[in-house]
């Protein structure tokens, strides 16, 4: 069929829309006289309005199951070429056999059918994922691509919004007017009666993201909503991993000097491990602490834990669930769900802690909150896991320690695990990584350097003559 023009103009009497009815959406055709052009049958030859209404199209789709005849219409457009390719790759599709039923479907419309139906049907999806997913969708997705058709979504779409991603909680944020940049910086003004985050989004954040938006669009054309994924062909820089430095002595220095850490991840040696340690032996948290040190357990992992989870006889301790954030979840992945096999110390460690916390138990009386967890605030409670990296922080300082993140001691105990000779498959069966050959690319240079200054603190320890 051929395209034609219509128009949002109302009746003024009934209110309907008049569309290619409308009065203006035609011109009279005229001779050079000024006069009206007539067809063969005396009638006056009329054109479309160039300056007012859009272009429309209609094209065969296939019949419905009882037999009716479909005609499905693309449009707007500007002009009547753009109607006419959108006409020609929507007959294409459907002589391809790919076409889509549903063309007014918005993307925020599926975005949200796909995250409820995933969380419906996958089971074994963790809360904090489908969290992550809702967050991805409504903070971003949803403001930035929602209100676009399923059917017009474009690769362009996609980077423009993570354009303007990049710029959130930064200065060039403050120089764009555009209507995407309001939305999404309204999105993030409020969510769960706060505002959101202050911070601006890594480039490893928004490869995550993009992660979410791609699968959901790859079901999309599994389901028969779209013919392609446009965003398979959105790209990114390979981003380089942030490895872990040692806090040597000259780093150390150098810090003292400028107050700036030499990397995003610093490690501890031994010798700072045991410092800090011994710093906060007197600490409530000081077990949680002495834990993540020797063993690398994530700080939800830590939180999470349950004495039913932890035999003090045996020297287990069953990683099976972890609290990243207000809710308790299962673990990051399913190689997280694993079983330490702790040393005696730290056992002992912990013995004397659940002692202590029993006499806190009885002196709490009937206010105590039997959570059951491991670590808990001294009336029971739950922790909270920012607090744990809040106070860990604040004793680093109180310590005179260099700074590394609450995250960093999981690094630091890889590291001296590594150093002192631990295969690295038992590793990273420990950690819960995925492979060895993870564990190994991220740690095996500053287990390295650990164990270089090992070498160099035994060659000056033993007093020897000088030989040249």
């Amino acid at each position: 069929m051929k395209p034609y023009k219509a128009c949002s103009c109302r009746d003024t009497e009934t209110g309907r829309l008049l569309g290619n009815r409308c009065p203006d959406i035609k011109l009279e055709v005229l001779d050079r006289d000024g006069a009206p052009k007539l067809d063969k049958a005396g009638r006056p030859l009329e054109r479309w309005n160039p300056k007012h209404g859009a272009w429309y199209g209609r094209y065969e789709a296939p019949r419905t199951a009882d037999g009716k005849r479909r005609q499905p219409r693309v449009g707007p457009f500007t002009t009547e070429k753009e109607c006419l390719a959108a006409l020609a790759e929507a007959q294409g599709q459907v002589t391809r056999g790919e076409h889509v039923d549903d063309r007014n479907l918005k993307v925020g419309d599926y975005l949200t059918d796909y995250i409820n139906g995933r969380q419906a049907v996958e089971d074994d999806l963790a809360k904090s994922t489908v969290e992550s997913y809702r967050e991805a969708i409504d903070l971003y997705f949803k403001p930035g691509l929602g209100h676009i058709r399923l059917i017009d979504l474009r690769d362009h779409h996609i980077r423009e919004l993570y354009a303007a991603m990049r710029k959130i909680n930064r200065p060039e944020a403050d120089d764009d007017p555009s209507d995407l940049m309001r939305r999404l910086v309204a999105a993030r003004a409020q969510r769960h009666g706060r505002r959101y985050s202050t911070r601006p989004l890594t480039p490893a954040r928004i490869k995550r993201m993009h992660a979410v938006l791609s699968k959901a669009l790859n079901d999309a054309v599994r389901a028969g909503k779209l013919t392609r994924n446009p965003a398979a062909v959105v790209t990114f820089g390979k981003a380089r991993k942030a490895k872990p430095l040692l806090w040597t002595a000259e780093r150390v220095e150098r810090w003292k000097e400028t107050g700036k850490s030499p990397a995003k991840v610093m490690v501890w040696t031994q010798h700072q491990t045991g410092a800090f340690l011994d710093a906060v032996e007197d600490q409530w948290l000081y077990p949680l602490f002495h834990l993540a040190a020797y063993w690398g357990m994530r700080r939800g992992e830590l939180v999470g834990l349950e004495w039913a989870d932890v035999g003090l006889d045996t020297r287990r301790v069953h990683i099976r669930q972890a609290q990243p954030d207000d809710e308790l979840d299962d673990t990051k992945t399913e190689n997280s769900d694993r079983v330490i096999t702790i040393d005696e110390e730290t056992a002992a460690t912990l013995r004397a802690w659940r002692k202590r916390q029993l006499a806190k138990r009885l002196e709490w009386g009937e206010a105590w909150v039997d959570s059951g967890r491991v670590f808990t605030r001294e009336d029971g409670s739950a922790l909270r896991p920012e607090y744990v990296s809040e106070r860990f922080g604040t004793l680093t300082a109180r310590a005179g320690l260099p700074p590394v993140r609450f995250h960093d001691l999981r690094h630091g105990a890889a590291t001296m695990l590594l150093a002192a000779g631990v295969p690295i498959k038992v590793i990273s069966e420990i950690l819960g990584h995925a492979t060895a050959a993870f564990t190994s690319d991220v740690y095996t240079s500053v287990a390295e350097e650990l164990a270089e200054q090992a070498a160099q603190a035994i060659a000056a320890f033993v007093p020897r003559r000088n030989r040249i």
